[in-house]
């Protein structure tokens, strides 16, 4: 049985900045770009039978520099929909809620493009993915290209954990993970692996 292996993005203008960056289609930086060309490496000597990316430019873009052909832009690997919190800082939306924590309280809604989502939504989009490439797995590795909080997301699904619990993995940029089975239940094999050392 193969794995899946989870690539989050290079970094951006707005992830560098920690700007929450749902919706908004926003190209690598010069240093995001960096990290894609160092993924190769993590991928060497690896079966991989599907590649899909979200259909983000962040995405794409780091998957074309990973050396990898994407077979399926799939729209439910989008990022979380930040609603009204698109492109604002934890800290701005602190200035108002003090407590705020996306995993425990979510988004507000914002205007026709960044409608927002529940994690719990974020959640079926990731059950989604996983029914499609599970079959997938018996001929081997499946690659996802995407973002932190929907692979956050993504993960915990994998693991038969409730969607909010995405919040203990911490993910960074134009880094690899993978998630495998051990004796018949899934498990991470590997996390946060940086393809630049100097991350």
């Amino acid at each position: 049985m193969g794995q899946l292996i989870l690539l989050r993005h290079g970094e951006t203008e707005w992830s560098r900045d920690r700007r929450h960056t749902g919706r908004t289609d926003l190209p690598l930086t010069a240093r995001g770009e960096e990290q894609a060309r160092a993924l190769p490496s993590l991928l060497a000597g690896r079966s991989i039978v599907r590649v899909l990316a979200s259909p983000a430019e962040r995405a794409r873009r780091t998957a074309e520099l990973a050396g990898l052909k994407v077979d399926e832009h799939d729209p439910d690997l989008w990022e979380w929909d930040y609603g009204g919190y698109e492109g604002i800082t934890t800290a701005e939306i602190r200035r108002d809620r003090p407590d705020w924590y996306l995993w425990k309280d979510g988004v507000v809604p914002g205007d026709e493009a960044h409608p927002g989502e529940t994690v719990e939504q974020v959640g079926a989009r990731t059950d989604a993915v996983l029914a499609r490439v599970r079959p997938l797995l018996a001929d081997g590795d499946v690659a996802l290209v995407a973002h932190g909080h929907v692979l956050r997301v993504l993960t915990a699904r994998w693991l038969g954990l409730e969607p909010a619990l995405g919040r203990v993995f911490a993910l960074a940029t134009g880094t690899l993970s993978t998630l495998g089975t051990e004796h018949g239940h899934p498990v991470v094999a590997s996390w946060n692996v940086p393809a630049d050392p100097t991350a």
